[in-house]
């Protein structure tokens, strides 16, 4: 395998430096977290409340969001997906590294004008853009499936230790909406968040292979802290598993350290994924791999603004 030189040596203007060669502490987030001017705050959606609860947690839940019908017509398509063998032999399909079921799909808003429109929704976007201060773009769009008693979890991580190190985002302003297309409860593998991690980098070990995306995104072993990284930061910090029915959504900061359990029930969980970015935030060279990743992983290409 070929590894990416020590960013260290090479990146003088890399403010979060990771995949490294030996440890370091965790850096201070020096971006902000609501990216709003005082104008854009007072015009809303959000209340000063919501806003100050979004900088402190780095997320906010919302409970029923979309009605229940409004997301059932999306399960027929997911269905006609998984019966195209063009598509599902396609990279943009990740299948479970233990039982081989879909595990993953991602492009989805270019895959199917309904989920486009989706992301387009102007309720959800003035939210976005509040929160990230003004125009953006879909950077990364997904569907993440854990099937009833077979579904794998995630590790802990922050996305935007990979956004930063494998696809180049220079900082940290953007953010995912996750929208439940199944009802998440406690048992089937909700998504797990420690509240308040997104306010420090947490540096990892270990430089990138070539490719590394191909294997990374059925089992993530670089770019994840240690157990010594995040038993300080969990201890203090705690676990929150925001729960709700289908049609809820998650807003979560790319900063914030995140996992989930694997799915022990008989019920299925399937969320799909939103990453918006600001336009002013556009990926450069990456900071911590040789190469960037794919389109349908990191949008590079000159991606116009929604809304």
């Amino acid at each position: 395998m070929t590894y990416a030189p020590n960013q260290l040596s090479i990146r003088s203007d890399d403010g979060y430096p990771t995949r490294l060669d030996e440890p370091m502490g965790n850096i201070a987030r020096h971006c902000p977290v609501v990216h709003a001017t005082p104008e854009q705050r007072q015009a809303g959606p959000l209340d000063e409340q919501e806003l100050a609860a979004f900088e402190e947690r780095g997320f906010l839940w919302f409970d029923s969001f979309f009605e229940a019908d409004d997301i059932e017509p999306f399960f027929d398509e997911l269905s006609a997906m998984e019966r195209d063998p063009e598509l599902t032999g396609s990279d943009k399909v990740i299948t479970d590294p233990v039982s081989g079921a879909i595990r993953s799909v991602f492009g989805m808003h270019e895959l199917s004008e309904r989920f486009d429109r989706l992301t387009r929704s102007p309720r959800l976007l003035k939210i976005v853009e509040q929160l990230l201060g003004g125009g953006v773009y879909v950077h990364q769009s997904r569907i993440n499936d854990k099937a009833g008693f077979q579904g794998s979890g995630f590790d802990w991580h922050s996305d935007f230790e990979t956004w930063h190190a494998e696809d180049g985002m220079p900082g940290m302003r953007a953010l995912s909406v996750s929208l439940m297309l199944t009802d998440n409860g406690e048992f089937n593998g909700p998504l797990m968040l420690v509240p308040g991690s997104h306010r420090q980098f947490v540096p990892t070990v270990g430089r990138t292979p070539d490719q590394n995306w191909e294997t990374s995104l059925k089992a993530q072993h670089i770019g994840v802290p240690t157990r010594e990284q995040l038993g300080p930061i969990i201890e203090q910090q705690g676990i929150e598993a925001p729960k709700g029915p289908a049609g809820s959504i998650l807003l979560f900061d790319c900063n914030a350290l995140h996992a989930s359990n694997s799915n022990l029930s008989p019920w299925p969980r399937s969320n799909l994924f939103f990453v918006y970015n600001s336009v002013d935030n556009r990926l450069v060279t990456p900071f911590g791999a040789k190469s960037p990743r794919p389109e349908h992983l990191a949008a590079r290409e000159r991606t116009p603004a929604l809304g």
